[in-house]
């Protein structure tokens, strides 16, 4: 740990946990079947070299970015196997991923074009087709299978390698399962439609939630992100299985003071003491992900005990009444996400408390807060 964590604050990433939630998802969905981590976002703010080196040992099929330059970030650590950018490429960012032999997902066939063409500069370049099956951000429309089908098929000469064809669920998290059925039968009616041998594909559209609560929808591969993180994918829905807590976030009292009823803090002065109170300044804000919307209703832990936050929380300092921890002093941890004696608090628990999802929380810890690998 740095000097600066010492002090201050910083994430603790527990790397056994997370091949823990891989394995046990794989599991889940059969050894069968082809697993694509997504590390996209840095491994949703976990550190993607420290997670891909994690992970690699479980021999993954190949890993999911979002963009051409995380792409090439992981073929510059020396990653071999495939990495697929799951968004549409801009026009400029053709030339990124083609150099770095990366698998684009097609929406369209302006898109394809582009791709055929850069094949044809690099050499031989593979993509998979994204099928809109209901999401509706990006993909070639479901209903219309018997009309691009062909004209991709068409276009696949050369050092153009159709390589795979998938979906994405837009409700897997949902307590509702009949939307996610549809889907997925939109989405078999339209890799039925290809002509192309199904055995040429991989098929994929099973996210983290779907693969866990519908397994025989995982077809080739599996594209899990939340749940290897340590976020539960469908908190409404009972009965799945509960993810090991991969990271939590702790930081410093720094300052300890005693104050008289009607003391104010933060700014706003929305909270004011109704008695005797002891406070206790936190060095962590908004500035290094902790959500803003946690004053006044997040907590933490000190010495294994739960302490309210107080007022707003600032950009780099939080306040939290350590009324009833008298023997809390300036430079014990307070633990924000994690577990500290019989206490514990999870990604979930802060997501709820701030009206967003554990994804959002993970992918805003900014790079001001220390990422340290456990063990």
């Amino acid at each position: 740990m740095s000097n600066e964590s010492q002090t201050r604050a910083w994430i603790e990433v527990n790397l056994d946990a997370l091949r823990a939630n891989h394995d046990t998802l794989r599991r889940i969905v059969s050894a069968t079947r082809h697993v694509i981590p997504m590390v996209k976002a840095d491994a949703y703010g976990l550190g993607l070299d420290r997670v891909v080196e994690a992970l690699a040992r479980s021999g993954p099929w190949g890993w999911g970015v979002a963009t051409a330059s995380e792409g090439a970030t992981l073929r510059a650590s020396g990653v071999v196997r495939p990495i697929i950018v799951v968004t549409p490429l801009a026009p400029d960012a053709v030339e990124l991923a083609a150099s770095n032999r990366l698998t684009a997902c097609i929406s369209d066939l302006d898109a394809l074009d582009q791709w055929a063409a850069a094949a044809n500069r690099h050499g031989p370049l593979s993509f998979h087709v994204e099928i809109d099956t209901g999401m509706g951000r990006t993909g070639f429309d479901w209903r219309e299978t018997s009309a691009w089908g062909p004209a991709v098929r068409e276009r696949v000469e050369g050092n153009l390698i159709w390589e795979g064809v998938f979906t994405h669920f837009h409700g897997a998290d949902a307590p509702e399962t009949t939307p996610s059925a549809t889907q997925w039968e939109r989405f078999r009616d339209a890799v039925a439609q290809l002509p192309v041998s199904r055995e040429d594909l991989l098929v994929h559209a099973a996210n983290s939630a779907a693969a866990l609560r519908w397994p025989e929808f995982g077809a080739d591969a599996v594209r899990p992100g939340i749940f290897l993180y340590g976020g539960n994918p469908a908190p409404g829905v009972p009965n799945l299985p509960v993810p090991e807590p991969v990271v939590a976030i702790r930081a410093r009292l720094v300052y300890v003071r005693q104050v008289p009823p009607g003391s104010t803090v933060g700014y706003g002065a929305t909270h004011i003491s109704r008695g005797w109170e002891r406070w206790g300044t936190v060095a962590i804000g908004y500035g290094d992900g902790l959500p803003r919307a946690l004053g006044n209703r997040g907590e933490g832990l000190v010495r294994g005990r739960r302490v309210p936050i107080v007022g707003r929380i600032s950009m780099d300092m939080t306040v939290v009444d350590i009324s009833a921890v008298p023997d809390a002093e300036p430079g014990d941890v307070v633990t924000l996400i994690g577990r500290d004696g019989a206490c514990e608090i999870t990604v979930d628990d802060v997501a709820a408390l701030a009206g967003t999802i554990s994804y959002e929380i993970l992918t805003g810890l900014t790079p001001r807060l220390p990422r340290v690998s456990l063990p």
